[in-house]
């Protein structure tokens, strides 16, 4: 069972414009989600268990079909893009990956230290766009932040979560060669630098956001 609260937006995500980082279409697409899990593997926010993604049809949009395939271990450049080729519905034929998510676990710590894992902790999202790669690394839960979702400050809990979240990202622009890109705020929450944005205190307590939870 799970110990934290994950909200329905993202708390913050981060953006990659990726274009002079390869060529667009899936099989850079998959490369960039190899070679980014790694990193995120390397700081233990993700140990990628599948790959996720909706079908498109050119034209028309989404198919409502979509795919989870199972990984186990680090994912392997060479052999994603034949797996997720041989994954396409025999009744699609013209019918592309849309943009692809990379789910699993990953290890937070509590107040006093201990280790936990939880799902989708982080999740990467490459984009096979054939005119356009770019990809964005997103939170879901509070450990990252100042406060709780309650509003209630956790500071312990932020200090031995967000520099290890910090570091991540600041690998994964020297990867990229690309500066992370704070996405919009949601909500939830805002990205701001390498970490989320200070949120407003009143009488030491920030907002409580569990009315949309």
């Amino acid at each position: 069972m799970s110990l934290l609260l994950r909200a329905p937006q993202e708390a913050a995500c981060w953006e990659w414009e990726l274009d002079d980082f390869a060529p667009p279409g899936l099989d850079s697409a998959l490369m960039t989600a190899a070679r980014m899990s790694a990193v995120l593997r390397d700081h233990r926010l993700l140990y990628p268990q599948f790959l996720e993604w909706m079908w498109t049809v050119h034209g028309h949009g989404g198919t409502g079909v979509i795919t989870r395939l199972v990984t186990s271990g680090p994912l392997h450049e060479g052999q994603l893009s034949r797996r997720v080729r041989e994954s396409k519905p025999v009744g699609l034929p013209d019918a592309e990956p849309g943009v692809i998510q990379v789910l699993g676990t990953g290890t937070w710590f509590d107040a006093e230290g201990k280790e936990h894992q939880e799902s989708d902790l982080v999740v990467l999202s490459v984009y096979p766009d054939q005119l356009h790669l770019a990809a964005e690394v997103a939170v879901f839960h509070d450990i990252w932040d100042y406060c709780d979702f309650h509003g209630n400050p956790h500071p312990e809990v932020q200090r031995r979560n967000a520099p290890r979240l910090s570091a991540a990202l600041q690998a994964l622009e020297k990867l990229l060669d690309a500066p992370a890109v704070p996405g919009d705020a949601t909500y939830f929450g805002k990205a701001e630098g390498y970490g989320l944005a200070e949120p407003d205190l009143i009488d030491g307590r920030g907002p409580d956001l569990t009315d949309m939870l």
